[in-house]
Parts: structure tokens; C-alpha cells; sequence
């Protein structure tokens, strides 16, 4: 069987490697795979710098995600299964939590508090990001009426102000949602972001019945410990995230990976086969056409971002590649400093912070790389790293470097207290902006109808498959299942 995949991130990366896994476990014979990436490197949005300056210091910078969650398990499995989960990292035991920005200080996030369900009343009533009557209101939500039956989908603003009220929406779920999704929450679905929540309500009546049932039989027993984030279900590689996209290329084998080679259009050949059309750019200048008779292919799998993948199934459904360019996106920068710790007077302990929509701040979200992974840097340096943009401030994208730089050490003085007098230079010793355009699907209400559509319209075309997180999930673990689905399919 001759497979061809289309895109060399994680998706199509992951779909390689179990295709490969499950052809072991059933002593098949390993297909014949083929992987087009367009760019010059493997990894898409995952991509890890490792720099060493002058004085033999010694800095490792991601790009984009620094580490991946165990549960769904989809992405540790895979470690597992490819011998590499005794290599990797749980974050630093000291200082899991964040934080959330108001004026110009960092407020701990309550305790047991993760994304919109508290766990743990007695730092809900303490907390002073929420106001007396924002309190009472959040211990009234046991008392609020269930959605209609006949309720689908709802934005996780609506959902959030429904049960929990108002200020526990802007002052606590906003942030920690918007950084997570780069969204407006007021569009945002609740039922393709947040479905066990949201069945939660379907099935328990309330976000508290549900807790205290999950408490009882000790399913919340991490999310009581937690702060924000679930910190003990993550996981790193010591390389940065890079390590892992190598590690999943070598395991495929790189002699069946195309790099700087655009699949320019799949067309059908009788058979139900596919024939690509493939330019290469094999040496950064010339650009030529592959030997069409050796890109014949039994089974196609489109791993690439929504709008590459709608111009690749133009031609073959209109339907599947209308309802792809659909989905909006969202771009991010994230501005990376390696700052000398001598030169950040407040900062935190926690991993990170967020900050409301409501502070009228540009920077969206800070994390403290060096503070979840200490091996990323010299013990007299932090790695920060800020994010800008998303759908609320795109227009901050259309600065330059220099301007956002400007910007996020403004604030970051404001918030952590990082040295505004002297040179950038003299105090970072790392200085990265990291673009990352159209790059974060955005599941507004009623996305999961546009799956649907997507999904049945591209069943309609035999041995040909669809593997993009504009479809079933934004985070690793979600692709990583995704990406096994479509090789059990295949085989």
C-alpha cells in the first residue's frame, strides 16, 4: 500500500508513526509512506531553538508549546509505544499554579479552581478576585436551572454567565480561556472547547452536584491540587518539544520524508487512487515537478492547516473545502526574552499568568519556561515568554518586532517588575518574536455542525482522509488521537 500525507507537523507526523505501530502489532507489512511538507522542517507550530552563547550558557527555546497533557492519554500512549516516556520531564514540583493580572498585580488563581469548575469553596470564598456579591452569586449556581433539551451549542460566555455569574467570567474564566484558545469567549462553543463540562450540566444538573460527585468517588483528587491548570499531567522532553518531532521523523524514517515540497493538487485516478502534483524546491532556487508516475498513492491523508486543505479538496468537493475556509483563525506572536533574574524584581513563583480582556492590556498571557523546566536555563536566568494578539488585538500583529518588544517590556515592568532603564541587550541574553499567523482554529458556536459537514463530505471520497486540528481539538493529545483514528482507518 503506497500512503501519501500531506503536511509534516504533528499531525501528519503522528498519523505516519501509527501507521507504522499498528502495522507492527498485526504483523502486516509496513506500508510504503510518504510524507510532503512545503517548508524547509518538520513540526509546523512545535518547534524548539537550543542556544548557547558566548560565555557556554546554554538556553532552550519553544516556539509554541513547551509540553503536552497526559489525559486524554492519546500523546503518552504514544511515547510509550515508541519506548521515550523514561525520557520525559514532569514540570518542577515548586510553583505549579498561575496567576491573574489585576492593575499591576499578579492575584494566585484559587486553588482547585481549573478553567470554570472550583473544587474547593473555602479559596473561592477568599479569593480577592472576586468581589461579596460575585461570591454569592458563584454559590448560587447549584441552584440555577439546566439548559433546554433542545439546547445544542452555547458560547462558553453565555454558558459561564449563566451558571457562575458575570465576574467570575471576566475576572477568572476569560483569561484562563483566552489563554488557551487566543478566543473571544462570547464566541467561542462551549460544546467543541469544553463537553465534559458541558455535559456535566446535561448530566448532574450543575457544575456543583457534578464536583461534589466527582470528589465523593475521587475523580477531582488532581483538580483539588491544582491552580489553573492541572500541572501534574503534563509532560516535557528535555530537548523542548523539537525532540519529540524528531523523534516521531526518525521512527517513520526520513528517507520517506519530502521537505521544501508543495503538493500543489491531489486529482483521482481510476481504482479509487490519487495521482499529486508535487513541486519541489529542492535547492532553494529551482523549483521542478516530480516524476508524476512515482506519486501514485492507494491512500491520501491531508494533514495541513484548514485553508491549504480547502484548496487541496476544491476540486474534489466543494462542499468539504467551503466549509474548511469557514473556520476562522487567529494569529499570535510570542515575544521570548532569556532575562538575567537580578533584573525582574517581582518575579512570581507560579509557572505563568494570565490577564482579563476587561485590563485593557495588550499582552495576553506570560509563562516562565525556566520555572516549569529548570534545565531550560542558567539558575540566573528566566525564560518568559509573553503572547500577543489573538482574535480580540489582531492588530498588534501588524506591528514590527521592535514595536512589540516595546510593548511587552512595558507591561512586563508593570507586572513582574522587569528592568525598564537599562539596554534590552544587556539584560537578555535570548530575544526571540515568534509569529505564529493564521495559526489557532477558532471553534465558534456551531463548529461542530461545520465538522459534520466536513466529515461526511470527505467520507464521500474513498482512501482519502482528513487530519487537521480545525476539526476535533487544538491541543496535542487531541491530534495525537485524531492521528490514530485515521491510521486504524486506513488499515
Amino acid at each position: 500500500m503506497n500512503i501519501a500525507i500531506i503536511g509534516g507537523g504533528l499531525s501528519g507526523l503522528s498519523t505516519a508513526a501509527h501507521l507504522r505501530l499498528r502495522a507492527q502489532r498485526q504483523n502486516q507489512p509496513l506500508p510504503n509512506i510518504t510524507l510532503f511538507e512545503a517548508s524547509d522542517r518538520l513540526g509546523g507550530v512545535i518547534h524548539t531553538e537550543t542556544l548557547t552563547d558566548d560565555q557556554g550558557r546554554t538556553f532552550v527555546i519553544d516556539h509554541g508549546a513547551d509540553m503536552f497533557a497526559t489525559a486524554p492519554s492519546a500523546a503518552i500512549d504514544l511515547c510509550e509505544q515508541l519506548g521515550v516516556a523514561d525520557q520525559l520531564l514532569r514540570p518542577n514540583p515548586r510553583g505549579r499554579g498561575a496567576m491573574i493580572a489585576r492593575g499591576n498585580r499578579l492575584i494566585p488563581i484559587p486553588e482547585g479552581f481549573v478553567l470554570m469548575r472550583p473544587t474547593k469553596l473555602g479559596s473561592m470564598l477568599t479569593t480577592p478576585l472576586l468581589s461579596l456579591s460575585g461570591k454569592l452569586r458563584l454559590l448560587r449556581e447549584r441552584f440555577i436551572a439546566r439548559r433546554a433539551d433542545s439546547s445544542t451549542d452555547e458560547s462558553v460566555g453565555s454558558f459561564v454567565r449563566r451558571r457562575l455569574g458575570e465576574e467570575c467570567l471576566d475576572n477568572i474564566v476569560a483569561p484562563l480561556v483566552a489563554g488557551i484558545y487566543t478566543a473571544d469567549v462570547d464566541r467561542l462553543s462551549m460544546a467543541a472547547t469544553m463537553k465534559p463540562i458541558w455535559d456535566m450540566e446535561t448530566n448532574d444538573g450543575s457544575l456543583a452536584k457534578a464536583t461534589l460527585r466527582r470528589i465523593r468517588t475521587g475523580e477531582d483528587t488532581t483538580e483539588q491540587a491544582s491552580s489553573g491548570a492541572r500541572y501534574e499531567k503534563f509532560r516535557a522532553f528535555p530537548n523542548g518539544m523539537k525532540q519529540w518531532m524528531d523523534t516521531l521523523a526518525d521512527f517513520m524514517g526520513r528517507e520517506n520524508i519530502r521537505l521544501n515540497s508543495t503538493v500543489r493538487s491531489i486529482a483521482p485516478l481510476p481504482n479509487d487512487r490519487y495521482q499529486l502534483n508535487v513541486e519541489s524546491d529542492t535547492d532553494g532556487q529551482s523549483s521542478q515537478k516530480f516524476d508524476q508516475a512515482s506519486h501514485e498513492f492507494d491512500q491520501v491523508v491531508v494533514s495541513t492547516p484548514a485553508h491549504v486543505a480547502a484548496n487541496l479538496l476544491q476540486s474534489l468537493s466543494e462542499e468539504a473545502a467551503s466549509a474548511l475556509r469557514s473556520i476562522p483563525f487567529a494569529s499570535t506572536a510570542i515575544v521570548v526574552m532569556a532575562v538575567r533574574r537580578d533584573c525582574i524584581t517581582r518575579l512570581p513563583e507560579t509557572f505563568g499568568f494570565v490577564v482579563p480582556p476587561k485590563e485593557n492590556r495588550r499582552v495576553l498571557a506570560g509563562s516562565f519556561a525556566s520555572t516549569k523546566f529548570p534545565q531550560r536555563a542558567p539558575d540566573d536566568y528566566v525564560i518568559v515568554r509573553a503572547f500577543v494578539g489573538g482574535v480580540l488585538q489582531p492588530e498588534i500583529l501588524e506591528r514590527t518586532d521592535e514595536e512589540i518588544v516595546s510593548i511587552v517590556r512595558s507591561e512586563l515592568g508593570d507586572l513582574i517588575g522587569l528592568d525598564q532603564t537599562q539596554p534590552l541587550e544587556d539584560i537578555a541574553a535570548v530575544l526571540r518574536v515568534v509569529r505564529w499567523n493564521n495559526a489557532m482554529p477558532q471553534y465558534e458556536v456551531g463548529h461542530l455542525d461545520k465538522v459534520q459537514r466536513i466529515r461526511t463530505a470527505v467520507d464521500a471520497l474513498p482512501h482519502l482522509h482528513l487530519n487537521t486540528n480545525a476539526l476535533g481539538g487544538v491541543g496535542i493529545a487531541p491530534v495525537i488521537a485524531a492521528s490514530k483514528r485515521t491510521a486504524e482507518r486506513i488499515l
